[in-house]
């Protein structure tokens, strides 16, 4: 039997994996299952009781419950153990993630800023002084990290910050001016992970001490969500940084805020499914409550549509973040915690797989969007009544589209990565490409009924890559080095290239599934995956017939168009009694339940 393959960073586009060549959560050890029931435990114990407390801004309560994150080992699953770390695997990192929160976003934001890009940039490039100095404290929560990236000039162009640092006469440190917006953590981080342009063109990453003389912070801002986190300007006038605060290499910032915004990016997703459990928990018992002409509405067949799809979502999601999440412990194995260059190797293995973090975090954050919506469209009024969970989790979950860079910018660096693999030789997409062309002549697919478990599902996901493969290519073609400019062109071949992910993601883990439970204990597992890839497949269809019209014309688009036909011919099934099957599955327990813990 097939191990589990560490494929390279897009490959899955041109390769077909084997289900035992992916991670999925039915793999998880007793070892990472007891760590997500761990930090579950503490959101119910410690966050619940006092989600009304949080819901308004206190700094001294969510420096407290970080502390008691940190004493048991939460905070520092990413950090090396001789740093006070728990030095735990990229699975068990991601259930502390998934699990931890409970929702309440006060929390959630200080505690993903303390784990990811409030602490990461000096696990990863950090001397070993460095290290020594802060790790420890921000494992324990005694030291509370921030992200001091966006200025108010400058959102998603973070490289070209404005905030200066000259270098002083004798050679000791650097003087820092400038402002940073919309930082999280700020009216109570200790510490600052910041960027300035050294002589203006040296954009350099800094570790900043709050208590520096020059340092202060601005008034908190007036949110829409996740009002009890923290987010106020930081401001740099005059501060002497000593020169062994430089993070990273002097001019190299932008390796230190990419490489740590892809590990914000892939958590992101991790956070996002934490959150659809949750609100369909809520969506599903009030359905299960609320009596209507008669009956409770989780019985009226809109309703059951509602819940499946809210489920089916998740599901992928679920998918795709444990997949990257495997794909990521296969990439750092073999690199010792312990030595001088761990923490650089760290960062170059993750960034290989920066595409599958950007896909996470766009699919992940607008699934969460989704489910947040449609479950207070399941509760009608008093979903949008304040107080209520749902209407919170509404306006809470709206941001995860903007920071960790905004899903177009993702969108445009899905595409740009996979572009640039391809050039670089790392992927051979041309040689797809033209092999995928030569073969359209003789193709014929076939998705005919009688086939085994999953077949034709297979089918249209080997189809869907080829059709997202075609129009790339065309595009590419049509516009060579100017195709990043086209940026309708480029979301929509992003948007093919998730799809696909998500498709491929759920395909694999139920067929895994099948192999070890059987096909009557994946009944809705394969509900799921076959309702998915039936509502997704077309779309591509959609997305390159855009393409393809907004690239060519006459003889050469209606040949196009005659490919595009070939590859995305199938015959609908009925999705109407798949999602009434999961529905009806889900409602007598009131959770979602296509995962154990």
């Amino acid at each position: 039997m097939a191990e589990m393959k560490l494929f390279k960073g897009g490959e899955f586009l041109i390769t077909e994996a084997l289900p035992e060549e992916v991670f999925t959560p039915e793999d998880f050890t007793q070892d990472q299952r007891l760590i997500a029931k761990s930090a579950e435990e503490f959101g119910l114990k410690e966050l619940e009781p006092r989600r009304e407390e949080l819901e308004e801004l206190n700094p001294e309560l969510v420096k407290a419950l970080l502390k008691k994150a940190g004493d048991l080992g939460f905070l520092g699953a990413d950090m090396p153990e001789i740093y006070g770390g728990s030095e735990l695997d990229k699975v068990s990192s991601v259930l502390l993630t998934e699990h931890i929160s409970q929702g309440v976003s006060a929390f959630f934001v200080a505690y993903g800023v303390q784990t990811g890009i409030g602490s990461l940039p000096i696990v990863f490039f950090g001397t070993p002084e460095q290290k020594k100095k802060y790790l420890p404290g921000l494992a324990s929560g005694d030291i509370v990290g921030a992200y001091a990236l966006t200025e108010p000039g400058h959102g998603s162009d973070a490289l070209g910050a404005e905030t200066t640092a000259v270098l002083s006469g004798d050679g000791k440190h650097y003087v820092l001016n400038g402002q940073k917006q919309f930082i999280s953590n700020a009216g109570f981080a200790d510490l600052f992970l910041t960027y300035a342009q050294i002589d203006g063109k040296q954009f350099t990453s800094f570790i900043v001490d709050r208590n520096w003389d020059g340092v202060s912070v601005d008034e908190e801002e007036k949110k829409m969500g996740v009002h009890g986190s923290s987010t106020r300007s930081v401001i740099f006038q005059d501060v002497k940084v000593p020169v062994e605060n430089i993070l990273g290499e002097v001019g190299r910032g932008h390796v230190v805020a990419l490489n740590t915004l892809n590990i914000g990016r892939y958590k992101l997703g991790a956070g996002a499914l934490g959150g659809c459990k949750l609100l369909i928990q809520e969506g599903v018992k009030y359905a299960k409550n609320r009596v209507q002409f008669g009956k409770p509405i989780c019985e009226f067949g809109l309703i059951k549509h509602k819940i499946a799809e809210m489920v089916i979502r998740t599901y992928a999601t679920e998918s795709m973040v444990y997949r990257t999440a495997g794909l990521l412990d296969l990439a750092l194995e073999g690199i010792d915690p312990s030595s001088e260059e761990a923490g650089k190797k760290t960062g170059e293995a993750l960034r290989k797989y920066a595409l599958e973090c950007s896909i996470n975090k766009v699919f992940g954050s607008e699934v969460l969007d989704y489910v947040a919506d449609e479950c207070v469209q399941i509760m009608g009024g008093y979903g949008y009544i304040q107080g209520n969970p749902v209407e919170t989790a509404y306006r809470d979950s709206r941001i995860n589209r903007i920071w960790e860079g905004t899903n177009e910018i993702n969108r445009l660096l899905i595409v740009d990565m996979l572009m640039k693999s391809a050039l670089k030789g790392e992927l051979p997409l041309l040689d797809e490409i033209r092999k995928i062309t030569g073969e359209l002549i003789s193709l014929r697919p076939d998705f005919g009924e009688d086939e085994g478990i999953l077949e034709r599902e297979k089918k249209m996901v080997s189809m869907a890559k080829k059709i997202a493969l075609l129009a790339a290519g065309a595009a590419a073609q049509r516009y060579m080095e100017r195709l990043a400019g086209e940026q309708e062109i480029v979301a929509l071949i992003a948007d093919m290239i998730i799809s696909i992910f998500s498709m491929e993601s759920s395909l694999l883990r139920t067929l895994k599934k099948i192999q070890k439970d059987g096909e009557e204990n994946s009944r809705i597992h394969i509900a799921a995956t076959r309702t998915y890839i039936e509502d997704t497949f077309p779309r591509l269809d959609i997305m390159a017939r855009q393409i393809f019209a907004a690239i060519s014309e006459g003889e050469e688009l209606r040949t196009q168009l005659m490919a595009l036909k070939k590859l995305a011919r199938y015959a609908p099934i009925n999705t109407i009694s798949l999602r009434r099957e999961i529905a009806e599955s889900i409602i007598p327990v009131a959770r979602y339940h296509l995962t154990k813990i």
